[in-house]
């Protein structure tokens, strides 16, 4: 623990030093980079521990995104933040508390087909009640205050991830992933524990999208409801290996990194590329890249040598096969 504890004080010292010495290009970079390392860190706590397939992140960060957007003009930063992370995490917990009992594909399709309840209630809300659809933020805080927390939300989803993958709720969530009969048999509430660690990652996408609506100064359902923002968190979290600690982080800063070059000049190679790597991961890599060893090299080319001997890649095999 405390070997990763001094890694994540390291990497938040660096991206310390982005604001005052990278462009307004990376300073972007890096908060898109924080940003997605908070949602998967925290997405892969629950989700890779239980297995658990969410695809509720974006009705979380679009709850936070207009509590602040709704709040920011009578209370201060902070607290709007802390707010929009208690509502997403009370929605979490009834939401939970419906569909949890529920595993695999059908799991997937309630919370992302919550969302897009949750989406669509907001929008008409606006349309009858206000008149307009969306809002315009006249409170904006600067630029180094919206990048120093979420600077401070990721490095605490990260040690909330060290800690709680250590202690007893982690455990419990980690038999439930493994069996949950055999769970409940050793005498885990496994409703209890896997409604609390549902709240817990919704709590952090509410804060990241309280904290990031004010980059936009304009928010409306279509945006901060975004299923796109989801899909890629859990894209990001499965390619960086959900059971593991930094797998998360790292994909989190190789697909903005990607997201930046490609997704505006060639966004269909973009998605190309995603669906390429999550098939490779899926097929040759199941626990991430986080789980690239020497080993994991070696065995690959003692399979491509073998597969060689074979006669694999000789014309006529392929013909025969």
């Amino acid at each position: 623990m405390k070997r990763d504890f001094l890694i994540l004080f390291a990497i938040a010292g660096w991206a310390l030093a982005v604001p005052h010495y990278g462009s307004e290009f990376a300073v972007s970079m890096a908060l898109t980079c924080l940003m997605y390392g908070a949602l998967s860190s925290s997405w892969s706590l629950f989700c890779g521990s239980t297995r658990y397939l969410s695809l509720a992140t974006a009705a979380f960060f679009g709850i936070g995104a207009y509590t602040s957007a709704l709040l920011l003009d009578s209370m201060p930063w902070l607290a709007a933040i802390a707010l929009g992370a208690l509502i997403a995490a009370v929605v979490a917990a009834v939401m939970g508390a419906t569909v949890l009992h529920l595993r695999g594909t059908y799991f997937a399709v309630l919370t992302f087909g919550m969302t897009e309840l949750i989406r669509h209630a907001i929008t008409y809300w606006e349309k009858q009640v206000t008149g307009t659809v969306g809002r315009v933020l006249s409170v904006v805080p600067e630029r180094d205050t919206i990048y120093l927390t979420v600077l401070g939300l990721a490095v605490l989803a990260i040690a909330t991830s060290i800690v709680v993958r250590r202690s007893r709720f982690g455990l419990a969530m980690a038999g439930i992933g493994a069996d949950e009969q055999r769970a409940q048999t050793l005498g885990v509430n496994t409703r209890l524990v896997k409604i609390g660690g549902f709240a817990m990652t919704a709590a952090f996408a509410g804060a990241v999208g309280a904290a990031m609506s004010v980059r936009w100064t304009y928010i409306d359902p279509a945006t901060v409801f975004n299923p796109f923002i989801g899909f890629q968190t859990v894209l990001i979290a499965l390619i960086g290996g959900a059971a593991t600690l930094w797998g998360p982080l790292i994909a989190a800063v190789v697909f903005s990194l990607l997201a930046e070059t490609l997704r505006l000049q060639a966004p269909q190679l973009y998605l190309m590329s995603l669906g390429l790597l999550l098939i490779l991961c899926v097929l040759y890599l199941p626990g991430g890249l986080a789980s690239l060893r020497r080993s994991t090299f070696t065995a690959w080319g003692n399979d491509i040598r073998a597969r060689w001997k074979a006669g694999w890649f000789k014309p006529g095999k392929a013909a025969d096969a």
